[in-house]
Formats: C-alpha cells, sequence, structure tokens
C-alpha cells in the first residue's frame, strides 16, 4: 500500500511550514520520514545537510540528537520522571553538560518553575504540553518537528499553547514544520502545504471539486 506519493519537499532554514490535512492525508507519515523516524521505500531525505537515508538506525538517531526537537499530540512524557527529569533526558542521553541548569532555564521559559518537581499525573495537559516545548528546544535544535501540538487541548490552553511555541520558536530562530488539521494555527507559518491522500495538493481538501 502507497501512504506518499510523489512527494517533493524543501523546507528553508528558519522557515516555518504548516502541513494541513485531514486525519488519512499522511501528514504524520510525512513528519516521520523527514524526521528520520521511518525510511521511504524510494527516494531520499535530507536534514541539515545530511541525507538521512544513506544513514543506519544509529546515524539517524545521532543526527537527530544533534539537531532535532520534536512536540507531539500525546506529549510522550515519561510518567516515571518529573518535569525536570523529562527536560533532561535529551541532554543526558546525548551525554550534554549542564543538563539540570537548562532544563530548569527552559522550564522557566514556558512558565513552568513553580512545577519543576511534578510529575506527568500532576499535571495539567497545557502544563505537560509547555514541559514537551521545553524537552523540545533545550536542546536547542535547527529544526522542530510538532504534531497536532493543540489536539488534546481544550481552545483555551491550545490557543495559549500555541502563542508560547511560536513565541520561543521566532526568538530561537528554528525551522519549524507543523503538522494540525487548524487552519487558525496554520496560518501563523510562513508557508501551508495541504495534503490529501498522500498528496500534495494545491488548495485546502475540503474546498476543492
Amino acid at each position: 500500500m502507497t501512504i506518499l506519493d510523489h512527494i517533493d519537499l524543501s523546507v528553508r532554514r528558519s522557515e516555518s511550514l504548516a502541513v494541513v490535512g485531514a486525519s488519512g492525508a499522511g501528514k504524520s507519515t510525512l513528519l516521520g520520514l523527514l524526521a528520520g523516524l521511518d525510511v521511504p521505500t524510494s527516494g531520499s531525505v535530507w536534514l541539515n545537510g545530511t541525507e538521512l537515508t544513506a544513514l543506519d538506525e544509529d546515524g539517524r538517531a545521532a543526527l537527530r540528537a544533534d539537531n532535532v526537537g520534536f512536540v507531539f499530540q500525546s506529549f510522550h512524557l515519561v510518567p516515571a520522571l518529573t518535569a525536570v527529569e523529562n527536560v533532561m533526558l535529551p541532554l543526558e542521553l546525548s551525554g550534554r553538560h549542564s543538563a539540570r541548569p537548562k532544563a530548569l532555564s527552559a522550564l522557566q521559559m514556558v512558565g513552568l518553575e513553580r512545577r519543576t518537581r511534578h510529575y506527568p499525573h500532576q499535571l495539567s495537559g497545557g502544563e505537560k504540553q509547555r514541559v514537551a516545548i521545553a524537552r523540545a528546544f533545550v536542546v536547542q535544535p535547527a529544526v522542530l518537528f510538532v504534531d497536532e501540538p493543540t489536539g488534546n487541548l481544550d481552545q483555551r490552553t491550545g490557543q495559549t499553547v500555541a502563542d508560547l511555541l511560536f513565541d520561543i520558536n521566532r526568538e530561537a530562530g528554528t525551522t519549524l514544520i507543523l503538522v494540525t488539521h487548524d487552519h487558525a494555527i496554520a496560518s501563523r507559518c510562513d508557508r501551508i502545504v495541504y495534503m490529501d491522500g498522500g498528496r500534495f495538493v494545491e488548495a485546502p481538501p475540503q474546498a476543492q471539486a
């Protein structure tokens, strides 16, 4: 079964790109390929000047550790770790120094300096997503991949989280690739591409004849 077909995409350094489409359009699959989490059956993927598809699994993981941050709809926090320990994790896995002070600074950046010792089950959905944002930016990534960041949040909390995400990303100058079905969030990016049936289309699918 073909999930993505004839995809050709380039994203400039520091650009923010929204990938919009209905569920099943191939958005998350595309994100996984761009980040090197998955490998295409044909074609090539380049990340920050390196061909991901020429690397083995360990090579792709090392490249992600040095260049990539992630924010997911389902947060992906480790339940047994506190907020600060969750933010420290990517720093520790990549062998970077001063993990705790850097993590504390990142949590302060997202307004959670009073919640550093709380575990995920003690945090609200919006707080969990802010921890995830802090974890993504603490590694100072060249590219940030974001998959439906407000999908599990109510509208007001989602708006707050989106504001925070775009504000920090603008200050950091990170390349942002955002998957969403929310056109209001997508419109805040420099560019929007639309997906339908595993392909890029010229206009939002619902607007096509």
